[in-house]
C-alpha cells in the first residue's frame, strides 16, 4: 500500500515545543460547532487563530457570488496571518468542516510572541513562501490541465494532508461535496462527477457520500502530470 507523506505539518507541528507552547499560551481557547464561521471575507483584522483540533475551509466568493475554495486546513493551522500582517480586510472566509478547537490570539500578542521567538518568525516567513508557491502552481494548473487532472491534484493534496491509511486504501479523513471540489478545481459540478467516475473506472479511488478513499495513489499522481 501506498505510504502517504507527511511533509505536510501545519505551523503549530513545525514550532519547537517551547515556542509552540508559548504561542499557544498567547491566546484564549475558543471552539466552534461545525458549520460555523471562523473568520468572514471583507472584515476587519485584529487576531489570528491556531487550530489545535478539528479541519477548517477556507473559501472566497467571485463576482457572480459563486464560492470558490482555496484550501482545507487541519490541526495546527495558523489562520488569518496574512490580514494580521499587512492590516487590511480578511481576504477569505473561514469555515468549521467539523468540531473545531483553537487559540484566538490578538494581533498584538502575536506580534509580540514573533518579536521574542526567531525561530517562528522564520516558520511564518517559510509557510508564506510555500503558500505563494502554490497558489502560482495552482494558476500554471488551471491553464494546462483538464479537470480529470485538477481534480487528481486535488485529491493527492487531500491524501497526503488528511489521510488516514487502511485496508482499502488511503481514505481522505476530511468530508467535502463534490461542490467544494469543483470550486475548488475550478470545474462545473458537471465536470467534477465526470473526472471521479474517471478514476473510480481507472481503479484509482473509490467514492462515497462526502468520502473518498485512494486505491492507488501511484496511478492517480500520474493523472497529476
Amino acid at each position: 500500500m501506498d505510504v502517504v507523506s507527511s511533509d505536510r505539518e501545519e505551523f503549530l507541528a513545525r514550532l519547537p515545543a517551547a515556542d509552540a507552547q508559548a504561542l499557544i499560551s498567547c491566546g484564549t481557547r475558543h471552539s466552534w460547532p461545525a458549520g460555523a464561521v471562523v473568520f468572514v471575507e471583507g472584515e476587519r483584522s485584529d487576531c489570528v487563530v491556531v487550530v489545535l483540533s478539528g479541519q477548517v475551509k477556507i473559501s472566497s466568493r467571485s463576482e457572480g457570488e459563486a464560492e470558490v475554495v482555496l484550501a482545507f486546513r487541519g490541526s495546527g493551522a495558523l489562520l488569518g496571518e496574512i490580514s494580521t500582517i499587512d492590516q487590511q480586510p480578511r481576504s477569505a472566509t473561514v469555515t468549521a468542516v467539523d468540531k473545531v478547537d483553537g487559540v484566538i490570539i490578538d494581533a498584538s500578542a502575536f506580534w509580540d510572541y514573533l518579536a521574542g521567538h526567531p525561530a517562528a518568525s522564520l516558520l511564518l516567513l517559510r509557510t508564506l513562501a510555500s503558500r505563494l508557491r502554490d497558489a502560482d502552481r495552482k494558476r500554471v494548473e488551471f491553464g494546462t490541465h483538464d479537470a480529470v487532472g485538477r481534480v487528481a491534484r486535488r485529491l493527492v493534496e487531500l491524501a497526503d494532508r488528511f489521510g488516514e491509511p487502511g485496508p482499502d486504501g488511503i481514505r481522505i479523513g476530511l468530508r467535502f461535496t463534490q461542490e467544494e471540489l469543483a470550486g475548488w478545481t475550478g470545474s462545473s459540478r458537471e465536470a467534477v462527477v465526470k473526472a471521479l467516475r474517471r478514476l473510480r473506472a481507472r481503479g484509482c479511488v473509490q467514492t462515497r457520500r462526502m468520502t473518498v478513499v485512494i486505491t492507488d495513489l501511484d496511478l492517480l499522481r500520474r493523472y497529476c502530470r
